[in-house]
């Protein structure tokens, strides 16, 4: 994947002797300690991480971390202390104030948790406010506007005015705003956390519908846990203004760093979390269904390997069916010449490999056999037990 974001060795410090902190920081002394000495806060300290094109990138941490403070450096409405932030390679700490205008209007949009809508201007004039500072002509601001405002559901209302809208519509011309510049990437700073439950679910989802449609470098800052588990691809989490770990709900919920990031996943539902791709067993015995490649032969191969079920795959992969020794036997005896389909199992099941465990978990109840999981192109990933499931549930439990 191509890096579109990279943060590099990021400090940011508040206070009248920056120098001074950093060089108290260099010595191994606190952010508490340094404020006692110096009067200055660590905002953010050492942060170094990259953002891939297209991924949702979600930073997440108590208040306090540094979170909001390292959404702001990125475009530099907070000018770090120290280090650099690169945008396709590009350095933004050491772009011209001309420049930093070109690419907030042109390539980097930010939604904050306040709506910030202007009551005189309609929705389309607010959706389009960008637009206007950056000179286009009305007809175009007007033409890019509506085109946002369909991508979230909010063209019938373009010409409302924001007294007349719902918290959840208000926040939905926000993101409008952001999305008519077309930037290449979106800063949302909790941009749904002032919203009622129901309605930040229904922008979470709105959110993941946008990204399926057209799909965006998104830099997501939370507190949520859930919300984070639920859009992010990758998270990571701050403590005292330093990323003390990065990596995907599965990798962090499976493997956390220190306490720290533990505590935060404490009595997380793991089902939620994963997916059949992630836990699915890749250690039964596959068959490829081809010239020369009998029932016998297949029978042959799952007894060698003390196995009781095969899996039948195609020269692509694609999965087949599943066969057992006693399935195999029993075909051979009534006919011996017959091919793998006289011996598959009734009522195998399969699944994607994005469904979620929590969908899984009926459905291996429910099955006689394990569940076989494909990707989208139908080519075998694995299979999943009911024994599988128990103890994938157990060990995150442990973690």
């Amino acid at each position: 994947m191509t890096e579109k974001l990279v943060v590099e060795d990021l400090y940011k410090i508040f206070g009248p002797k920056p120098e001074r902190a950093m060089e108290l920081l260099r010595q191994g002394y606190d952010k508490n300690e340094i404020f006692a000495r110096t009067g200055n806060t660590v905002g953010v300290r050492e942060a170094s991480f990259s953002v891939q094109e297209g991924e949702v990138f979600v930073i997440m941490g108590l208040s306090g971390s540094g979170k909001s403070t390292m959404v702001r450096m990125l475009n530099r409405l907070i000018e770090p202390s120290y280090g650099h932030v690169y945008l396709d390679g590009q350095d933004i700490t050491q772009m011209s104030q001309s420049e930093l205008i070109a690419m907030r209007r042109q390539d980097m949009s930010m939604v904050f948790q306040s709506f910030a809508l202007l009551p005189h201007k309609t929705v389309a004039e607010n959706a389009a406010f960008g637009l206007d500072v950056s000179g286009h002509s009305a007809a175009e601001q007007r033409e890019k506007a509506l085109r946002a405002l369909e991508a979230v559901g909010l063209a019938p209302n373009a010409d409302s005015y924001p007294d007349e809208l719902s918290g959840g519509m208000k926040q939905r011309v926000g993101l409008a705003r952001a999305l008519a510049t077309d930037p290449t990437i979106l800063l949302m700073d909790e941009a749904f956390s002032a919203l009622d439950p129901l309605i930040r679910t229904e922008m979470q989802d709105e959110l993941l519908r946008l990204q399926q449609e057209h799909s965006r470098t998104v830099v997501f800052i939370s507190h949520d846990l859930d919300e984070a588990m639920r859009i992010g691809d990758r998270i990571a989490i701050m403590e005292g203004g330093s990323v003390v770990q990065i990596g995907t709900p599965e990798e962090i919920v499976s493997n956390p760093a220190n306490e720290y990031v533990r505590s935060f996943f404490y009595g997380v539902d793991v089902s939620q979390v994963y997916s059949a791709g992630d836990i699915a067993d890749r250690r039964r015995v596959t068959v490829i269904q081809r010239p020369g490649m009998d029932l016998r032969s297949a029978l042959g191969r799952i007894q060698n390997y003390a196995g009781d079920i095969g899996v039948i795959i195609d020269r692509n992969r694609r999965f087949q069916g599943l066969v057992s020794a006693e399935s195999l036997t029993r075909a051979i005896r009534q006919s011996p010449g017959g091919d793998y389909p006289d011996a598959f199992l009734e009522g195998v099941r399969t699944v994607a490999a994005d469904t979620s465990i929590s969908d899984v978990l009926g459905m291996a109840a429910e099955s006689e056999y394990p569940l076989v999981v494909v990707d989208e192109e139908g080519r075998y990933s694995g299979t999943i037990s009911q024994s599988t499931l128990l103890l994938t549930l157990d060990r995150t439990q442990q973690a």
